[in-house]
């Protein structure tokens, strides 16, 4: 899939997540984890630019997944040390879990197209078939679901939290 595409993908995952904070009160946390997704939703497509590296290889698969999910934990533990132990796990857990369902969402959605990926990285290539990466219907639609999905987890989770006046 192309930008638009894996964005609404990463969104449509997340979605729970933030919706779950939102929730629990934590708006200010949903929002940086959005964000975060945002920005890694494409990562797995920087093989592209490292030479010696083919296209839907090893940045495709659950490893690189869980891989970046704990560079993101790091980042979070990091940022949240100064608070104390329990926030600094805290953040770190919730940094390596948007880390990782970002990149899975990433190689599920390139699991749609013809080309497929190996995610386990043992020469099994799965592709649903269902349209190709440029198909700008198929990349406008998934970035319509994330932004959908987080729409309305944002507003279930300020439902639970009684923070919407009605």
């Amino acid at each position: 899939m192309h930008r638009k595409g894996h964005v609404g993908a990463a969104l449509a995952a997340y979605a729970p997540i933030g919706g779950l904070l939102v929730a629990a009160g934590i708006d200010s946390l949903a929002a940086v984890g959005g964000v975060v997704a945002v920005w890694l939703a494409t990562l797995p497509d920087w093989d592209r630019r490292i030479p010696f590296v083919g296209h839907r290889g090893v940045t495709h698969t659950v490893h690189f997944a869980g891989a970046v999910g704990g560079l993101v934990g790091i980042a979070g533990a990091l940022s949240g040390r100064s608070a104390g132990v329990w926030t600094a796990a805290t953040l770190g857990g919730f940094g390596f879990l948007v880390g990782s369902v970002t990149i899975l969402s990433h190689v599920a959605v390139d699991a749609l197209t013809p080309m497929g990926v190996d995610p386990f990285r043992n020469g099994r290539r799965r592709s649903l078939d269902v349209t190709r990466a440029a198909n700008p219907i198929a990349n406008d639609a998934l970035l319509a679901l994330g932004v959908v999905s987080v729409g309305v987890a944002y507003v279930l989770g300020a439902a639970i939290a009684g923070s919407i006046p009605g």
